[in-house]
């Protein structure tokens, strides 16, 4: 037996002993799904047609809340039998009516695409599928809360081979009141549990933030401490375990440049957790465009530096609301051309840029939005740039001019910017940068000599890949912030005039088609999120 199985076995063997002496330890639990696709046929077993789900005769379905679940009809059995849901056991054939909340179909039944989907809303009652056409040939469909609910004095198994696992704290704890958590498939690596505080601190922090275990083998002894700390471990594996800050829900644009007397502006236009961004607000603070912005905090964000008829080091405040402050002494050297990006979780960086010339130094900004005074540049003196977070708490610099270039540098979570790694892609100035699908970023658009519509994927890990043919219109100096926790969009921008449309970019990462500006038109906005609140 290796050393290290030796220590998984010890590290659950002994929140075992720890539980023996009270705790009741209940079944292996196995999560909900979290969404798939069932393959839908229809026979006759002897008492005429039945639906087969997954060629489970009239089987009995689970429907996470919040999950998308897709019946595939394009079996041809399906033909003429349309898949529906009912509140009532055989639908309309039993008295009841069609069920229509989160449901669309597509195609005819027995042809090749042909389903019914259904996003199940929350609270969704038991639903029943059943043929619109003929008589009882369908089954039931439970609706089940997208949770683990667990009660205080037990154990629990969680079996995540078929899907990860969100466990819902008691919403109410007294002192002493303890659980424990044992990953019983040796999956939590690939499939991981997540702890949902519900409403009480963990380890100090609030039930916003987000508790991952991740660990194969892992186990878990949490012990009710008080309201302070909350829910805190008493035995787990430590290097497993950091509280990560919830991803922003909203965005806003400001500032920029209108291509027109007196140019320079000061109005800001909020994004709202779909995306959708909203018209002008008068703006706060000083008019310049080519500024940078980063969130800190984890719910806020900051406006800084820029210029317009010179180069400026002012920065501007944003609540968690959106509200943008006046004006700030500025900290460092006034320029603009620069890019920004949240590291570390909850702090900023803000890092080159042109002066009198290009520069390659830095500004760290603190959890409480303090920028600091200049770092010693890194890497390839530039401007025109930009930058995005990756990895939870990384962050990247990437592209710029002169001359244009792809290198990238890349920022620890400490807010430490490394040498220059050789470009990927095609070399451009004036690019968007943006994260998205929680871990991941991408640069896109820019002028490769002309406005161009590439985009450039960045892992997990930081990997830049290749370029992918663009979409929406060709254009440069526009801006990018994360929305709905993994989504992003790019808006605004200069071609041969200055626009206000923008993109939606997917959760993995797929940009969309244009969207009809609002807004006032203008380039070298900047943008960046907010807010933990959708």
């Amino acid at each position: 037996m290796s050393g290290t199985v030796t220590n998984n076995i010890f590290g659950v063997s002994g929140l075992v002993v720890a539980a023996a002496g009270g705790l009741e330890w209940q079944a292996v639990v196995v999560p909900p799904t979290t969404g798939r696709t069932f393959a839908v046929t229809v026979a006759n077993p002897g008492a005429g047609n039945r639906y087969y789900i997954d060629a489970v005769l009239q089987a009995t379905v689970n429907l996470t809340e919040g999950f998308t679940y897709i019946f595939d009809q394009s079996d041809s059995s399906n033909s003429g039998h349309p898949l529906r849901f009912s509140t009532t056991s055989n639908g309309s054939h039993g008295g009841g009516s069609e069920y229509t909340t989160g449901v669309t179909t597509s195609g005819t039944p027995g042809s090749g695409g042909a389903y019914t989907q259904i996003v199940v809303a929350a609270d969704a009652p038991t639903l029943y599928y059943y043929c619109t056409a003929h008589s009882n040939m369908g089954g039931q469909a439970n609706t089940v809360v997208s949770y683990v609910p667990v009660s205080s004095g037990k154990g629990y198994w969680i079996n995540t081979t078929s899907d990860a696992a969100t466990i819902k704290l008691p919403s109410s704890a007294e002192v002493g009141d303890q659980l424990i958590f044992g990953d019983y498939a040796r999956t939590w690596a690939t499939k991981a549990i997540t702890i949902d505080s519900n409403g009480l601190n963990f380890q100090g922090e609030p039930d916003t933030f987000i508790v991952d275990y991740d660990t194969n083998g892992q186990a878990i002894n949490i012990v009710y401490s008080g309201a302070t700390k909350g829910w805190t471990p008493v035995s787990d594996i430590v290097t497993a375990f950091e509280p990560v800050a919830p991803p922003t829900q909203k965005g806003i644009f400001a500032y920029g440049n209108n291509g027109s007397s007196p140019y320079f502006v000061s109005m800001s236009n909020l994004v709202n957790s779909s995306g959708v961004i909203a018209t002008d607000v008068t703006g706060v603070g000083t008019a310049r465009y080519f500024l940078a912005s980063s969130s800190y905090g984890g719910d806020k964000a900051l406006f800084a530096f820029g210029a317009n008829a010179g180069k400026l080091n002012i920065r501007n405040l944003v609540n968690n609301s959106g509200v943008i402050a006046s004006d700030a002494s500025g900290a460092g050297t006034a320029r603009g051309a620069l890019a920004a990006a949240n590291y570390g979780g909850d702090k900023g960086i803000f890092g080159y840029g042109q002066a009198g010339g290009y520069v390659s130094l830095s500004n760290l900004v603190s959890n409480s939005g303090v920028v600091a005074s200049d770092t010693t540049g890194v890497g390839t003196a530039r401007g025109a740039i930009a930058a995005c977070s990756y990895g939870e708490d990384l962050a990247i610099f990437g592209y710029g001019e002169p001359p244009r270039t792809a290198i990238t540098n890349k920022v620890s979570n400490l807010g430490v910017i490394a040498t220059d790694t050789t470009g990927v892609g095609t070399a451009r100035n004036n690019p968007g940068a943006v994260s998205y699908g929680g871990d991941k970023g991408m640069f896109a658009y820019g002028s490769t000599g002309s406005s161009s519509s590439l985009k450039n994927l960045v892992s997990n890990t930081g990997v830049v890949s290749a370029d992918v043919t663009g979409v929406g219109t060709a254009r440069e100096s526009l801006g990018a912030t994360a929305y709905g926790g993994d989504k992003a969009v790019f808006a605004y921008g200069l071609t041969s005039s200055v626009q206000s449309m923008s993109n939606l970019v997917s959760n993995s990462g797929v940009i969309a088609a244009d969207v009809t500006g609002v807004g006032t038109a203008r380039y070298g906005p900047s943008a960046v999120g907010f807010s933990y609140s959708a």
